[in-house]
């Protein structure tokens, strides 16, 4: 007993059919229109050859689907679940001479976004360490994030530039606030568009406070500590005084480092007599008149003003989906429509 055709086999099959029989009724239709007594060997052997004909090319039709088939179903998911996974790990296949990195600060700088410290750095250290790379950009754009994302980041940095040394500048597009602009500050020179965000110099400390409307609901939560700032910031009760104190020394001392920072690193360029630890921002141009960055330039202008010539190699990391899927759809579009074409020849015997 024959086994079960597959489903893919019996698609086919379909398909091969359904091609045969038009074909027959299209030579049929042209035989019918032959009267009576006039059909010649001639006709009959025409006739035979053009269903020869296309027996042959249906036969070479079906094997073609049948691989395109296999393909789409088979070889491009796993090449692009290969692909979405070296991509992540930091494979890229760009320019093989000298090239410029572009190294994206993108998103909010938390643990597991692609703005993170494992992501960056990872990228970071491969611009640094492929020797065709004469030149890295960062390219910014971040309301900031995590104190100690960007502390990883910039720590890694200066020592990624001791190790090996090349020339790194930022650039900050649409936003470049708080611990993101404190990356940028340990670049050799700061660029910001005309309208890009800059500064928010400082630091915050929030939380929820819901104990008076739990309140309003005759509820309320018993929690027990060993000392009176061990409950500061818990959600469900009131801050005491000292917890009050407390967190405001936090977030002044955090702020006052960053204030101190900026003043290290931009000594003789900032303006005398602005409070930049009062966490203010400003538009490119006013970050440059106040000493917050060097140069008001875009990404493209500053590349190509900087190093003409240089292909640009993108090592991101980027948030968004698969990096193929977009790629992969116009190219399956494209080989769709070329199977359809095959499909209606228009075969004609002269």
């Amino acid at each position: 007993m024959n086994p079960r055709p597959s489903f893919l086999s019996a698609a086919v099959a379909l398909l091969q059919r359904l091609w045969r029989g038009l074909r027959a009724r299209q030579a049929g239709a042209a035989l019918a229109g032959v009267p009576t007594g006039e059909i010649d060997q001639g006709l009959i052997l025409r006739a035979a050859l053009t269903d020869l004909l296309v027996d042959r090319r249906a036969e070479r039709r079906s094997r073609t689907l049948r691989a395109a088939l296999y393909f789409l179903m088979f070889a491009l998911p796993a090449a692009l679940y290969v692909g979405f996974y070296a991509w992540s790990a930091g494979l890229r296949f760009g320019p093989t001479g000298d090239s410029v990195a572009v190294v994206r600060l993108q998103g909010e700088m938390t643990e597991g976004s692609p703005a993170s410290a494992d992501r960056v750095n990872a990228m970071l250290r491969k611009a640094f360490e492929n020797e065709g790379v004469m030149a890295i950009v960062l390219a910014i754009d971040s309301p900031g994030g995590a104190p100690l994302e960007a502390e990883r980041i910039y720590t890694a940095l200066d020592g990624w530039r001791r190790s090996h040394p090349k020339p790194v500048v930022a650039v900050i597009n649409n936003l470049g606030a708080s611990v993101a602009y404190l990356v940028a500050l340990h670049a050799d020179r700061i660029y910001a568009g005309n309208y890009s965000l800059v500064g928010s110099v400082g630091a915050v400390l929030s939380g929820w406070d819901a104990h008076e409307g739990l309140g309003r609901l005759g509820v309320s939560k018993r929690v027990y500590a060993s000392g009176e700032l061990k409950t500061m910031m818990h959600p469900y009760l009131p801050m005491s005084p000292e917890a009050e104190r407390k967190a405001h020394e936090l977030v002044d001392a955090m702020g006052a480092a960053f204030l101190a920072e900026l003043q290290a690193l931009r000594r003789g360029k900032l303006a005398a007599d602005v409070d930049f630890g009062a966490g203010g921002v400003w538009g490119g141009a006013q970050a440059m008149k106040l000493g917050l960055v060097d140069e008001v330039s875009t990404l493209d202008q500053v590349i190509q003003a900087r190093w003409p010539g240089l292909a640009v190699q993108d090592f991101g990391p980027r948030s968004g989906s698969v990096p193929f899927a977009g790629a992969a759809a116009d190219w399956i579009g494209q080989l769709l429509a070329r199977l359809a074409a095959r499909a209606n020849p228009g075969i004609e015997l002269r």
